[in-house]
């Protein structure tokens, strides 16, 4: 598990190991167009006041984008989703994320592209049907 400069354990991250941490860092400076319209609406605690990260990193996976509040990850796919063999690899991962208790919304980029407000408004069903009000100035741990 990732450690704080204390030494103690950061959870939000479910045992990612170092190495990841610094690859997640990377791909928040690489971000898909699609990425970046999201992030653009997710940032500063825009929607419903929840907190999201971008470029997160879970376990042994990397979330485009990812809710500690709401244990809620959102990926945006592309045209290789439409692959079999990455939707079974995406199916694996959607396991892997439940295990951590983690909801796993998707959107394809066209979507993200041309009806970011559906797209938002989905985002915001799930939040608030599961999380009617996000914590705030929890600090790392809390959000």
């Amino acid at each position: 598990m990732a450690k704080l400069s204390g030494g103690e354990a950061y959870p939000i991250y479910f045992g990612a190991k170092p190495e990841l941490l610094r690859i997640a860092a990377d791909l928040r400076y690489s971000l898909t167009h699609s990425e970046r319209l999201l992030w653009d609406k997710l940032r500063n605690r825009q929607l419903l006041g929840f907190k999201f990260r971008r470029q997160h990193p879970v376990n042994n996976i990397i979330l485009d984008f990812y809710c500690h509040e709401a244990r809620l990850s959102i990926e945006v796919d592309g045209n290789v989703h439409t692959d079999f063999y990455q939707q079974e690899r995406d199916k694996e991962r959607t396991l892997i994320l439940c295990k951590f208790g983690i909801k796993e919304l998707r959107f394809l980029n066209h979507e993200v592209e041309n009806q970011i407000e559906k797209v938002l408004e989905k985002i915001k069903e799930y939040l608030q049907s599961q999380h009617p009000s996000p914590g705030r100035g929890k600090g790392r741990d809390g959000g």
